[in-house]
């Protein structure tokens, strides 16, 4: 189920495209027109509007969509007759349009708020995989990528919590010799005794992880890069720039200005921009972290432009409590990005 704060802004924002005029007076219609809502989620957002502390939140959602009615870019004042909101449902796709709404069966609109997040996904369907396919099924790759290391942490917590004999944590029964062999009771241990802030005696074999992982899946993404053909489809894919047109309606931060944008397509970006180069390091950082670059010729402007970003490498839920995730962050501003251009 998404989040209130998803809701209101996805939502509200197709509200502001049907040209009803008043906020509230549409909130009250619940207009037919906006397919995909129903009474559950239409009973919240009149709840939230009345109790009043997400009026900041309505206010960018209904500003954006008004924007993107009126944009010559967009639907030129012409009302729309069908918005559908997909709501809570996963991409099927690693590489499909990250779409909230569909205007007209057209228009596709992705309503980003306060995220620079690209890809939140498995480490192996992008150090391995490429981004290619379907969604790459969760794994543990720290104790694929560095068993040894894993295996020191775990160690190094066991004996931090048998010597500590914190209260309320179960004895080192739970706690089997080989991390391989943890079940998820032990993991609820590690993860109540362990808390956010590592114990100092577990400083340097956590820093053992994390620069292994780093160093190691940096490797393994080096080396599926492929030609510089292959690493530009791949660029695509980070950047989320495919075979069909979609918008960007958004904000960078709570204080930033809108952020508005038309997305290229793969024909579009090719036709103005060509990969020059296509880089991936590791990074010294308090967690694993893999920094990627590219460099990209700006046909157009007669210049050549980079974007920028990194993939964090971490467990879901805690240290050793879930699978390890790789979050793909865009560090370039949105609007400074080749293939994404401020809405016209």
């Amino acid at each position: 189920m998404p989040s209130l704060r998803t809701e209101i802004t996805e939502i509200t924002t197709g509200l502001a495209m049907l040209g009803l005029g008043d906020l509230d007076w549409a909130l009250d219609a619940r207009p037919g027109e906006l397919v995909g809502v129903g009474t559950g989620e239409w009973d919240r957002l009149a709840a939230a509007r009345e109790a009043g502390a997400h009026d900041a939140g309505f206010a960018r959602a209904w500003a954006n969509g008004l924007a993107f009615l009126r944009a010559d870019d967009a639907l030129r004042s012409r009302v729309p007759a069908r918005i559908e909101w997909k709501g809570p449902d996963k991409l099927p796709l690693l590489s499909d349009v990250p779409a909230d709404l569909r205007i007209d069966r057209v228009y596709l609109v992705s309503c980003k708020y306060l995220s620079k997040v690209l890809h939140n996904l498995a480490p192996s369907g992008l150090f391995e995989g490429g981004l290619t396919g379907s969604a790459a099924k969760a794994g543990d790759w720290f104790a694929s990528i560095a068993p040894s290391e894993l295996q020191d942490l775990y160690d190094a917590a066991r004996r931090e919590i048998g010597e500590a004999a914190l209260p309320g944590v179960p004895s080192l029964a739970d706690l089997p010799e080989r991390v391989g062999d943890l079940a998820r009771s032990g993991r609820e241990v590690l993860k109540a005794a362990l808390g956010r802030t590592l114990p100092v005696p577990l400083a340097d074999a956590y820093a053992g992880l994390t620069r292994a992982v780093a160093e190691r899946s940096a490797d393994r993404w080096s080396a599926t890069l492929g030609d510089r053909a292959e690493k530009e489809r791949l660029l695509w894919r980070l950047l989320r720039i495919g075979g069909a047109p979609y918008f960007v309606l958004g904000a960078s931060s709570a204080t930033a200005p809108p952020m508005r944008l038309r997305i290229d397509t793969a024909w579009d970006w090719q036709q103005r921009y060509r990969l020059k180069a296509f880089q991936v390091w590791p990074e010294e950082a308090g967690q694993a972290v893999v920094r990627w670059q590219a460099n990209v010729a700006d046909r157009e402007a007669g210049e050549d432009r980079s974007v920028r970003g990194h993939v964090e490498i971490r467990w879901s839920h805690g240290r050793f409590s879930g699978h390890p995730e790789a979050k793909v962050y865009l560090d370039t501003p949105h609007a400074a990005t080749p293939g994404y251009h401020p809405l016209g």
